[in-house]
């Protein structure tokens, strides 16, 4: 497939260039419409890949480890990624040959290869002949060599030199059919840099977006406590850690460094893409932190990636050996989070085993690794790649586990189940034939998700308690007990497609997203909002009318006020015959005539009020639950009967066990410390496991015709 297409690109190549760029959109239309797509083959399912760093080992170890790797079952090699100052020893004086030699030897083993712009590591004479390039703190402190991620994002500088790096290596492999994509940066992220030339181009973004000074004091409310601009050159950036800093002025700072982060990576790829052939991909691996808001942004990738570790001390899962399997949703959420923003994804860092950074780096529980994996593939992953095939014997990550261990040699226990993984991927590709569509799942939903509202809520919580990812997790984790599929959307997607869209804390609003959701639920979709929702404008400013006025007409409500406890001061909600206990938020709500009333608060002034309503709308309907409970079971049981009453079917399955489909596969895992028999659907061929799931156990079925 690779191969027509860049036999199809030279063929076209004396063409019109508006006439080839059409051609080629049309030519990946096809294959789209096909199953496939320009990167991946839809027989192989999912391809597995494995880091390697050429430069950490003698030359002498090269052929031995790429045979090996490719002797595991390995399909591609990444290489390059923190490779800078061995490509580039000297300003302009490039080292290439080292590289092409290992690229020789990983085709020698038919092993595909993904380079990467080395960007998180610049090399120290760049840091030390240019230190305007080097990230500066709030607290005043420059970033020095020696780490990475220590160069700003803002520099010119950087960017230019970054930019003459990249060029020469797309001109060296660009062409190079053996190199079948390129990685972005490593794990980049956002950065609150206070850089002078951070400054200067956050006055520049500040203009372009209000054009006069007057604008931007109206939306940063600057007339409070006397913080008025008479010129865009007296902003700074807002200082994050100091007291009552001016929350309309740190949005657009987080708005701003968001983007910067976005189009340092979008400069990178125009370079690449000057220079490659379509048969290479564009992407890099973010780390999933969905409030960071940059993951999205990016308008030149082909697709987005992300890394993903389970076991570092800070993810505890289930039961009281729950740490080393990890939480049941981390990779889940990742994979829903990912897949719908083009729906094409991949994982380009998975743990193999024992990592060296965390808090407590605990051994994973045997059969973790594999679980991994399969949870992985089970959201539609084409790729994982892990981190990475040899343990380093120096440097930061001394003990971070890799395929093999410090001798070059063995295989580690998480290497053992990578193995194992591909043997049984292996095996499902002999049983691939051509999908039917979505048939498998009971039901289909999406979480309307914003980071703007994360942000502008973390401003300005109210209750030191909140947890914004926590109250999002209560709804996501309730559907995917039922069995669901779940994309989690921005507003950017047609929310036609699902016939449920939950919208959580979704604090920032404005008159066209009420008008879309109106829309959405009058020609029968079903909405369900959540308390702190419809509260600001998109500038964090709350609206001159009754509070939460904009969505009465939605919720059927309208809201007298909202409430906040401390938690030693619990009070609870009653729904049917059940109580469930909150404190964080709660909005208390006279209802208008036809709205139903699902639940009401107990036990304090306003007892007896409407805490959960619902009303329909048009063919649909809309739920507004205004309390976030302590557990997140009332969540769950406003979703069962809503689910009851809209005739959806759903499963029950318990905390920790997962279920997907994907390419006519069902696959089941259990992150639980419980045996669960899962409930196969009729006219089901297993294929790996058993219906009986063990803890880190896995399940894959075949329906059959």
């Amino acid at each position: 497939m690779k191969r027509q297409i860049y036999a199809f690109k030279i063929e076209f190549q004396a063409l019109n260039f508006k006439l080839r760029f059409l051609l080629l959109l049309l030519f990946f239309f096809v294959l789209e419409s096909n199953g496939q797509n320009p990167f991946f083959k839809a027989s192989e399912l999912s391809q597995t890949w494995v880091y390697y760093y050429p430069e950490h080992w003698p030359e002498n170890q090269w052929e031995r480890d790429f045979k090996n790797m490719a002797g595991l079952g390995f399909e591609a090699v990444h290489m390059g990624e923190f490779a800078w100052a061995q490509l580039e020893p000297e300003e302009g004086r490039y080292h290439f040959e080292w590289l092409d030699r290992a690229i020789d030897l990983a085709d020698k083993y038919q092993l595909k290869v993904i380079l990467c712009t080395s960007t998180a590591t610049p090399p120290v004479w760049m840091s030390r002949k240019y230190p305007e390039i080097l990230i500066k703190h709030e607290n005043g402190n420059h970033s020095d060599h020696g780490a990475r991620q220590h160069a700003s994002f803002s520099s010119p500088k950087y960017r230019e030199l970054a930019l003459r790096t990249i060029e020469e290596l797309a001109k060296r492999y660009g062409s190079d059919t053996r190199v079948i994509g390129w990685q972005l940066d490593n794990e980049p992220s956002v950065q609150y840099d206070y850089n002078q030339a951070a400054a200067a181009e956050f006055r520049i973004f500040l203009q372009n977006k209000y054009q006069t000074i007057d604008k931007l004091n109206q939306a940063w409310g600057t007339a409070f406590w006397s913080q008025l601009y008479t010129s865009f050159d007296q902003i700074n950036i807002p200082l994050m850690k100091q007291q009552f800093m001016n929350h309309h002025q740190i949005l657009d700072y987080m708005r701003f460094a968001a983007q910067q982060t976005a189009s340092f990576l979008d400069m990178q790829s125009r370079c690449l893409k000057k220079h490659i052939i379509v048969q290479q991909f564009v992407t890099t691996n973010y780390i999933p932190n969905y409030e960071e808001g940059h993951i999205g942004l990016c308008k030149e990738l082909d697709f987005h990636s992300y890394t993903r570790y389970m076991v570092f001390g800070e993810n505890k899962g289930l039961g009281r050996k729950g740490f080393r399997v990890g939480e049941p949703l981390r990779i889940a959420l990742a994979n829903d989070f990912f897949r719908p923003i083009d729906n094409l994804y991949g994982v380009m860092e998975l743990q193999p085993g024992q990592v060296n950074w965390g808090s407590v780096n605990s051994q994973p529980l045997p059969g973790a690794v594999r679980l991994w994996l399969w949870s992985v593939f089970s959201g539609g992953s084409r790729f994982v790649c892990t981190y990475r095939y040899r343990q380093p014997l120096y440097g930061t990550e001394q003990y971070h586990y890799g395929i093999v261990g410090t001798d070059g040699l063995n295989l580690s226990s998480g290497g053992k189940e990578f193995c194992t993984y591909m043997e049984e991927l292996e095996l499902l590709r002999k049983q691939y034939d051509r999908p039917r569509g979505e048939l498998d799942y009971l039901s289909k939903a999406a979480i309307l998700y914003n980071h703007e509202n994360a942000w502008s809520i973390r401003n300005q919580k109210q209750n030191q308690h909140w947890n914004t990812e926590k109250h999002i997790l209560s709804y996501y984790s309730a559907l995917k007990s039922f069995g669901s599929k779940v994309d989690v959307i921005t507003e950017s997607a047609d929310f036609e497609h699902y016939p449920l869209i939950i919208a959580p804390a979704y604090q920032l609003i404005d008159d066209e997203l009420v008008e879309r959701w109106k829309k959405y639920v009058e020609a029968g979709g079903h909405l369900v909002l959540t308390c702190r929702t419809g509260h600001k404008n998109r500038n964090g400013s709350l609206f001159e009318a009754k509070f939460g006025e904009k969505i009465n007409e939605l919720s059927g409500t309208e809201m007298l006020f909202y409430d906040l406890l401390p938690p030693e001061a619990a009070d609870s909600v009653c729904m049917g015959t059940k109580s469930y206990a909150w404190y964080t938020w709660g909005e208390v709500f006279e209802p208008a005539p036809g709205t139903e009333v699902w639940a009401h608060y107990r036990g304090d002034f306003y007892s007896g009020k409407a805490a959960v309503v619902h009303k329909k709308h048009g063919k649909g309907s809309v739920t507004y639950v205004g309390v976030d409970s302590r557990d997140a079971e009332l969540e769950k049981a406003v979703l069962i009967k809503l689910y009851e009453r809209l005739g959806l079917s759903r499963l029950d399955l318990p905390p920790g066990v997962i279920v997907e489909y994907r390419d006519n596969f069902g696959i089941a895992t259990n992150y639980s410390d419980k045996n669960y028999e899962f409930p196969l659907p009729a006219r089901s061929e297993i294929l790996i496991g058993e219906k009986e799931l063990k803890t880190a156990g896995v399940l894959i079925w075949k329906q059959k015709k």
